[in-house]
């Protein structure tokens, strides 16, 4: 069995509430085992057969009408998060403050035309890097008003975007 991070995008924001122990009873009802929550933003760790995208459609689908908006999950293996909190480019620079990074997940790699309008934003002294299906930023003055933190228009796809305190106690919980 895998162990999987699902990331549920809009949950318990904006009056779209789901309640975690109602997430951990749906996941157990689609068959996955152990699993935990993490804060009420909508972070699941679960053991489970089948693939990442078999999890995003299934956990989708059952959560329909569980809130007052649809919500958008994506899933990452244990590997594949412990790969994103390695590869964090950002850390490797004096003085960068872990509270001012983050990690947005992406459904698929980024098209070149997304990356190119993402380039072209005027984001003063925000950063990015990225990689693969995730997007590192460095908000320095934090993410109250970053323009980064929010990338489904820019990007033309689904994403949600995670702390970096978020995202290493997701690996901690997700560790093999």
């Amino acid at each position: 069995m895998a162990i999987y991070i699902a990331l549920l995008r809009g949950v318990n924001v904006g009056g779209n509430i789901l309640k975690m122990e109602r997430l951990r009873e749906l996941c157990a009802k689609l068959g996955a085992k152990e699993a935990r929550s993490y804060l009420q933003s909508g972070n699941v760790v679960f053991e489970a057969q089948q693939t990442a995208s078999h999890w995003e459609q299934a956990l989708e689908k059952k959560l329909a009408g569980e809130s007052r908006l649809p919500v958008s999950v994506i899933v990452r293996t244990a590997a594949e998060m412990a790969r994103v909190l390695a590869g964090n480019p950002f850390l490797k620079e004096k003085g960068i403050e872990s509270a001012r990074l983050a990690v947005t997940f992406l459904q698929q790699a980024p098209s070149k035309l997304a990356l190119d309008t993402l380039d072209a934003l005027e984001i003063g002294s925000e950063r990015f890097h990225h990689a693969g299906k995730e997007i590192y930023i460095h908000c320095p003055n934090g993410f109250a008003d970053a323009k980064l933190y929010t990338l489904d228009n820019v990007l033309k796809q689904r994403t949600t975007t995670r702390n970096w305190n978020t995202i290493t106690k997701l690996c901690e919980m997700s560790a093999l």
